[in-house]
């Protein structure tokens, strides 16, 4: 079995902002630095399901693909920050 593993030098939360003041839903935004660009990935609270997610390129942003391994390392790591 080949276990994938994303070094912390690679994956590192720089920013989190926790939004429980709505009235139905409350989220989790995670900014983070993966392979030298920053990315937002914004999650329900309740269950870490994913909203959405961006990288930042120059100026503008992009939605994103972000790796399943990548994706299940900032849920452990939020799920710890909560």
């Amino acid at each position: 079995m080949k276990k994938v593993m994303t070094s912390m030098e690679q994956l590192k939360i720089t920013n989190m902002i926790i939004d429980d003041d709505f009235a139905v839903d409350e989220y989790v935004t995670a900014e983070f630095k993966y392979n030298h660009k920053t990315y937002s990935m914004t999650f329900k609270k309740a269950d870490l399901e994913i909203i959405n997610s961006w990288v930042f390129e120059d100026v503008t942003s992009f939605p994103a693909y972000v790796p399943e391994e990548v994706v299940e390392s900032i849920r452990d790591e939020v799920t710890k920050r909560i």
